[in-house]
């Protein structure tokens, strides 16, 4: 298609620039294809659609901009409680199980804590050179068994420990190594600050951290389930100086092991007990057993004249003889082919107090035929002396005494001065609380009492007067007797000696070989706490003037325990005058005389109404018979004991029973001894 444009005619006048009339126009021809004209009607087809999609688009956004400002602004749509619920995280509400609680003393000091930690452990399926890796493992972990860590390594397990006890710079090295496969994994160690101190007391826990002996032990689940701190009784200074003035013992007397205890006489509580040797609590799983053995709860030993006390004080509480009594101790006691003496004897015809005073045997062997076996027995049972200690430690033994059935005239005369039965000194303690303090028993306690709070319930075993009278009994001792040497200045101290000879695995005493203690309380006027030390096995030395006896081993430490501890539990010395009224109030003559309208026993009067028979034995006369039957209606004067049928048993073979000495894993019997005598 051809297109002609034609010049439109000239305007009526002539523009400015325009040409000359009667010049010719320019003529330009433009030609339009079919292509040209399809691509523009396909454009404009293009921008027709867009304009239909952007007013799409502009109706699609307005309907939802209305719709969200209804739903949000006019009229929001709120979820219900269903969707909250269920768009809430699931999370576990029971809270981690605690770590293993913290053991105070008394007075809040901290005696073991658990700290962070670390344990070593390995992947050995992503350890690519064992060899290697152990060999640098060793250059930072001090004693790590190389060849057993390379075993490990090379095992093709996918988790094995390394070292389960790193220290916080072995942890730091280790990870400075970056060997691959090795990682740390976050722990708690137990730590014992004070190392040895308590160490019998706290035990000590396993790698796994749960309690493997004393207290952490016993406490186990306690200390693992309640995150607040077990308050023990026990008092660190003080527990401090009853362990070194021990060790002290222990060292100048040549001695293999020794025990100190501390007590409330009014509660139980155990302020200090020390056994050694002992051992680092850190490092329990290294200690021998020997050092691991606590012989102040599981060893059992006999206690020898520190049993006087039980003898003396079941005497007078019996009412069947009075501390104005005389007995005959002229002369050695014979049972059969044994023979019980005095360390001095003193020929002599002697009162109570005077027996207690210079530790008579033989008068102690008197008194306790007169009572008999039956009382006997009765009396050390309400003591507890023929069950296992009841404290809040794993496993205190069973006390090694003769078979009751069998308790004839030797096992009545040699467990009246503490031979031929054997308790653990704990146990000793706990039974002479009742002595002091009026009368009442406790059981001895590792818990601190709140004097706030509820008080232990004790049981009484005696009456107050006896127990009155004991503490003069025990102060003459310290006055004037064998105790002298456990005398401290400005305090009443009472107490008693004991030296009993030690049984050998042969069910013989050894010869020359002696335990050496002292029991003590303090002060008299009103007895607050009662201590007790005890020396295996002591050598004699120039202070001892050859003697491995209490008075001279084991009475000088509890002297300066009683000195040094006295002020730290409040207990202030008396002075002058003060001291010496003391010193006169709480003792009584050694020789005294009965009171007004009161006989006493002695010469021509030795036994009381009642006596045992075998008092009367010992005498070589016949006891007297058994009254007939009264008559119906008639009141019945009470018989005289007559001899028993364990008694005629015990004739037969006329042993003295005597416990092996309970070495640490030895196994315990009851064996008949060849010696009969027993030193103070």
């Amino acid at each position: 298609m051809t297109l002609t444009l034609r010049p439109e005619p000239p305007p009526p006048s002539r523009r400015k620039g325009a040409p000359e009339r009667g010049a010719v126009p320019m003529m330009e021809h433009v030609r339009v294809t079919s292509p040209d004209l399809d691509q523009r009607a396909a454009l404009e087809k293009a921008h027709g659609r867009l304009l239909i999609g952007a007013l799409m688009f502009a109706v699609l956004f307005g309907a939802l901009a209305l719709r969200l400002t209804y739903a949000t602004i006019w009229h929001p749509i709120l979820p219900s409680q269903a969707q909250l619920a269920a768009m809430q995280p699931v999370l576990d509400v029971t809270p981690p199980p605690p770590g293993r609680a913290d053991i105070t003393d008394r007075n809040g000091t901290i005696l073991a804590v658990s700290l962070p930690g670390a344990e070593l452990y390995a992947d050995p399926r992503q350890v690519p050179d064992p060899v290697g890796a152990a060999e640098k493992l060793a250059t930072v972990l001090t004693g790590l068994d190389v060849a057993g860590t390379e075993k490990k390594l090379a095992s093709g397990k996918d988790f094995v420990y390394l070292d389960r006890k790193l220290t916080p710079p072995e942890e730091l090295a280790v990870n400075q190594l970056g060997i691959p496969g090795v990682y740390f994994e976050d722990a708690e160690k137990r730590h014992y600050p004070d190392g040895d101190l308590a160490s019998h007391i706290l035990g000590g826990v396993s790698v796994g951290g749960n309690g493997i002996a004393g207290v952490e032990e016993y406490f186990n689940q306690r200390l693992t389930s309640d995150p607040a701190p077990l308050a023990l009784s026990i008092d660190a200074g003080i527990q401090s100086i009853v362990h070194d003035e021990l060790a002290s013992a222990v060292k100048e007397f040549q001695s293999p092991g020794g025990c100190a205890i501390v007590m409330n006489a009014h509660t139980g509580e155990i302020l200090a007990m020390s056994s050694l040797p002992d051992y680092d609590v850190n490092v329990y799983g290294t200690a021998n057993p020997n050092s691991q053995f606590n012989k102040c709860v599981n060893g059992d030993y006999e206690p020898g004249s520190v049993f006087k006390l039980q003898t003396i004080s079941m005497a007078l509480d019996s009412g069947m003889i009075h501390y104005w009594d005389y007995f005959d101790t002229t002369h050695p006691l014979r049972v059969g082919r044994f023979t019980i003496t005095d360390f001095e004897p003193a020929h002599v015809w002697m009162a109570v107090p005077q027996i207690l005073n210079v530790s008579s045997n033989i008068g102690a062997s008197r008194i306790a035929t007169i009572l008999g076996p039956k009382i006997e027995q009765a009396w050390l049972a309400k003591q507890g002396f023929f069950k296992p200690l009841n404290v809040q430690l794993p496993g205190p033994p069973m006390p090694q005494y003769p078979p009751l059935s069998q308790w004839g005239l030797a096992t009545t005369m040699t467990v009246s001065f503490g031979a031929g039965i054997a308790v653990s000194p704990l146990h000793l303690v706990t039974g002479v609380l009742p002595i002091v303090n009026g009368g009442i028993r406790y059981d001895p306690t590792l818990l601190a009492v709140d004097p706030s709070g509820p008080q232990p319930q004790g049981v009484r075993v005696m009456q107050q007067s006896t127990s009155d009278m004991m503490r003069k009994l025990m102060t003459n001792v310290v006055l004037s007797g064998t105790g002298t040497f456990a005398s401290v200045p400005g305090y009443v101290v009472g107490g008693k000696t004991g030296t009993a000879q030690v049984v050998g695995p042969n069910g013989r005493y050894l010869l020359h070989t002696n335990n050496a203690s002292f029991m003590a309380a303090f002060p008299m006027q009103d007895p607050q706490y009662v201590i007790y030390v005890l020396v295996l096995q002591p050598h004699a030395d120039a202070t001892t003037h050859g003697f491995t006896t209490g008075g001279y081993i084991a009475a000088p430490a509890v002297a300066r325990i009683i000195a040094r501890i006295g002020p730290m539990l409040g207990i202030l010395p008396a002075a002058g005058d003060q001291l010496a009224a003391l010193d006169a109030a709480w003792t009584v003559p050694l020789q005294p005389a009965p009171p007004p309208g009161k006989a006493a026993l002695g010469p021509g009067n030795p036994l009381p109404p009642g006596a045992n028979a075998f008092a009367y034995e010992l005498l070589g006369e016949k006891p007297p018979a058994a009254p007939a039957q009264p008559a119906p209606g008639k009141a019945a004067s009470a018989p005289a004991p007559l001899l028993s049928a364990s008694h005629a048993s015990h004739r037969a073979h006329n042993g003295v029973m005597a416990p092996v000495y309970p070495l640490p894993g030895s196994h315990m019997t009851q064996r008949e001894s060849g010696a009969g005598h027993e030193e103070s």
